[in-house]
């Protein structure tokens, strides 16, 4: 949609009247939010605009729509695929929204909270927590993430088994349209069937339809009683049957049950301290698992301790450490949350988000490590992610000296289109919570439908007629 003939000094200085020039970052200024946080992909947009309201919001995309520039909308630019970087050939501006970080509104007998779009996750914790509740979603990028970007990417993270993924936190959402119009549909309730529901629209659409800079989201009981164990185990198998021999044990009290493979967990020892883990690392599979509830007559660690001694003398678990106390606590998920960080300093990192149904679990893994370490010797294959939904992720570390970035992106599609095949096969999806941004959109046509391409589409220019909203992301338009 945009014009080769875009004045860029005129376009600049548009910008410039809206924000404020302190507020528009080019040349060396705008190269942190030019690239993802793997830097694995680069744009090059004209600017990067940090709005302080709405109605600036609204005024840029007016200025882009005058001027013809696209419009790649970002929050705290954590995402795994791509999805906030600028395209290549296209004239576009980088909307932060990073700026926009007001509480709006708190209501605690609503257990709601109202707040906008760059407000960051770990502070959006503390606020509930300052108020007695709970915000439930919490991923390893908690210091860094945005609500607008884990709104438009779905986003999961360790409390999807409880309390599902991001689409199940948000009650209502103010969004700027392509053609500058503020849809508010902020509104804090649980019943409302007025309609279509339209805020499910944008949620996990990755800024393709328009950008969200503010949103109502639930609040929940705050946490009283919890306890914490690492387990090891022998087989993927045994994993899920401890899944539902926790859950038949304690009710509706598992909080989180995280799967790891050793060669995982090695990897996240080698670039910490060992003894952040309460394990040594030699067995197959470990799963990190918490117990919580609000009551306070709950014996969180009493109903742990006996729940793990009866999985242990059904033998589905090999070993089991419950922590003694919350830092020890803290310990077993700092093992789960640098996984990211530390796979980045071990090699060239390939992470896959597929989803399966949990009883096929066992058999997906078993196939896809047995294809991957066929196809790359010299890679690294681990596992690890949410076994109560399904969503383990499957990555492939390379060596650094792997070759140039033409090696790399050949290696990343191959390994891709094996865990992507092994995944359907399986009846699975190739993204469970990280999206499909850049990294996967040529590979959404080949799994799936022409019908849901079709709608998909159709949605897509609804919304966005003129196609400004984050190009060459999610689809691919004729």
């Amino acid at each position: 949609m945009t014009s080769p003939k875009t004045d860029h000094a005129a376009f600049l200085a548009a910008v410039a009247a809206v924000t404020g020039g302190k507020y528009v970052r080019t040349g060396a200024d705008a190269d942190p939010y030019q690239q993802d946080w793997r830097a694995r992909y680069r744009g090059a947009a004209l600017a990067v605009a940090l709005p302080g309201n709405t109605e600036e919001v609204a005024a840029l995309m007016g200025a882009c729509r005058r001027f013809g520039v696209a419009v790649v909308p970002q929050a705290g630019n954590t995402g795994l695929t791509g999805g906030a970087v600028a395209p290549d050939g296209l004239d576009c501006l980088i909307i932060n929204v990073s700026r926009l970080n007001r509480v709006r509104a708190i209501d605690p007998l609503n257990n709601a909270m109202t707040l906008e779009a760059g407000c960051i996750l770990a502070d959006v914790r503390a606020l509930a927590e300052q108020h007695d509740r709970l915000f439930p979603v919490l991923l390893g990028s908690v210091g860094s993430c945005e609500i607008g970007g884990l709104i438009s990417t779905n986003a999961g993270g360790t409390g999807v088994l409880r309390y599902g993924n991001m689409r199940e936190q948000v009650l209502g959402l103010e969004v700027v349209l392509s053609d500058g119009r503020i849809w508010n549909g902020l509104k804090a309730l649980r019943k409302d069937n007025t309609g279509y529901d339209l805020k499910q629209l944008f949620i996990g659409a990755e800024g393709t339809l328009g950008i969200v800079t503010a949103a109502v989201l639930k609040l929940h009981p705050k946490l009283t009683a919890s306890a914490t164990a690492m387990v090891s185990l022998r087989t993927v198998g045994d994993a899920v049957k401890l899944l539902q021999h926790i859950q038949q044990a304690t009710g509706a009290r598992l909080e989180a049950f995280e799967l790891m493979s050793q060669s995982q967990l090695q990897i996240v020892l080698r670039h910490s301290t060992r003894h952040a883990s309460p394990m040594a690392g030699d067995d197959p599979w470990y799963v990190l698992l918490e117990l919580a509830d609000s009551a306070a007559d709950w014996e969180p660690v009493e109903r742990l301790e006996r729940a793990l001694a009866s999985a242990m003398e059904r033998d589905l678990i090999v070993d089991a450490v419950i922590a003694s106390d919350q830092a020890k606590a803290d310990r077993i998920w700092n093992l789960r949350h640098t996984i990211s960080e530390s796979n980045k300093r071990e090699g060239f990192t390939v992470s896959n988000d597929t989803s399966v149904p949990i009883s096929a679990l066992p058999d997906f893994i078993d196939r896809v490590t047995l294809r991957l370490q066929k196809t790359f010797p010299r890679a690294q294959v681990a596992h690890c992610g949410h076994v109560g939904d399904g969503n383990v992720h499957v990555i492939i570390v390379f060596p650094h000296d792997i070759g140039d970035a033409d090696v790399r992106e050949a290696a990343a599609g191959e390994a891709n289109t094996i865990v992507h095949q092994e995944s359907v096969a399986s009846g699975g999806s190739i993204s469970a919570e990280h999206g499909i941004g850049r990294m996967h959109i040529d590979r959404l046509p080949l799994y799936a439908s022409d019908v849901e391409l079709d709608l998909m589409r159709r949605v897509k220019l609804a919304f966005d007629p003129d196609r400004m909203m984050n190009p060459v992301k999610v689809l691919r338009l004729p």
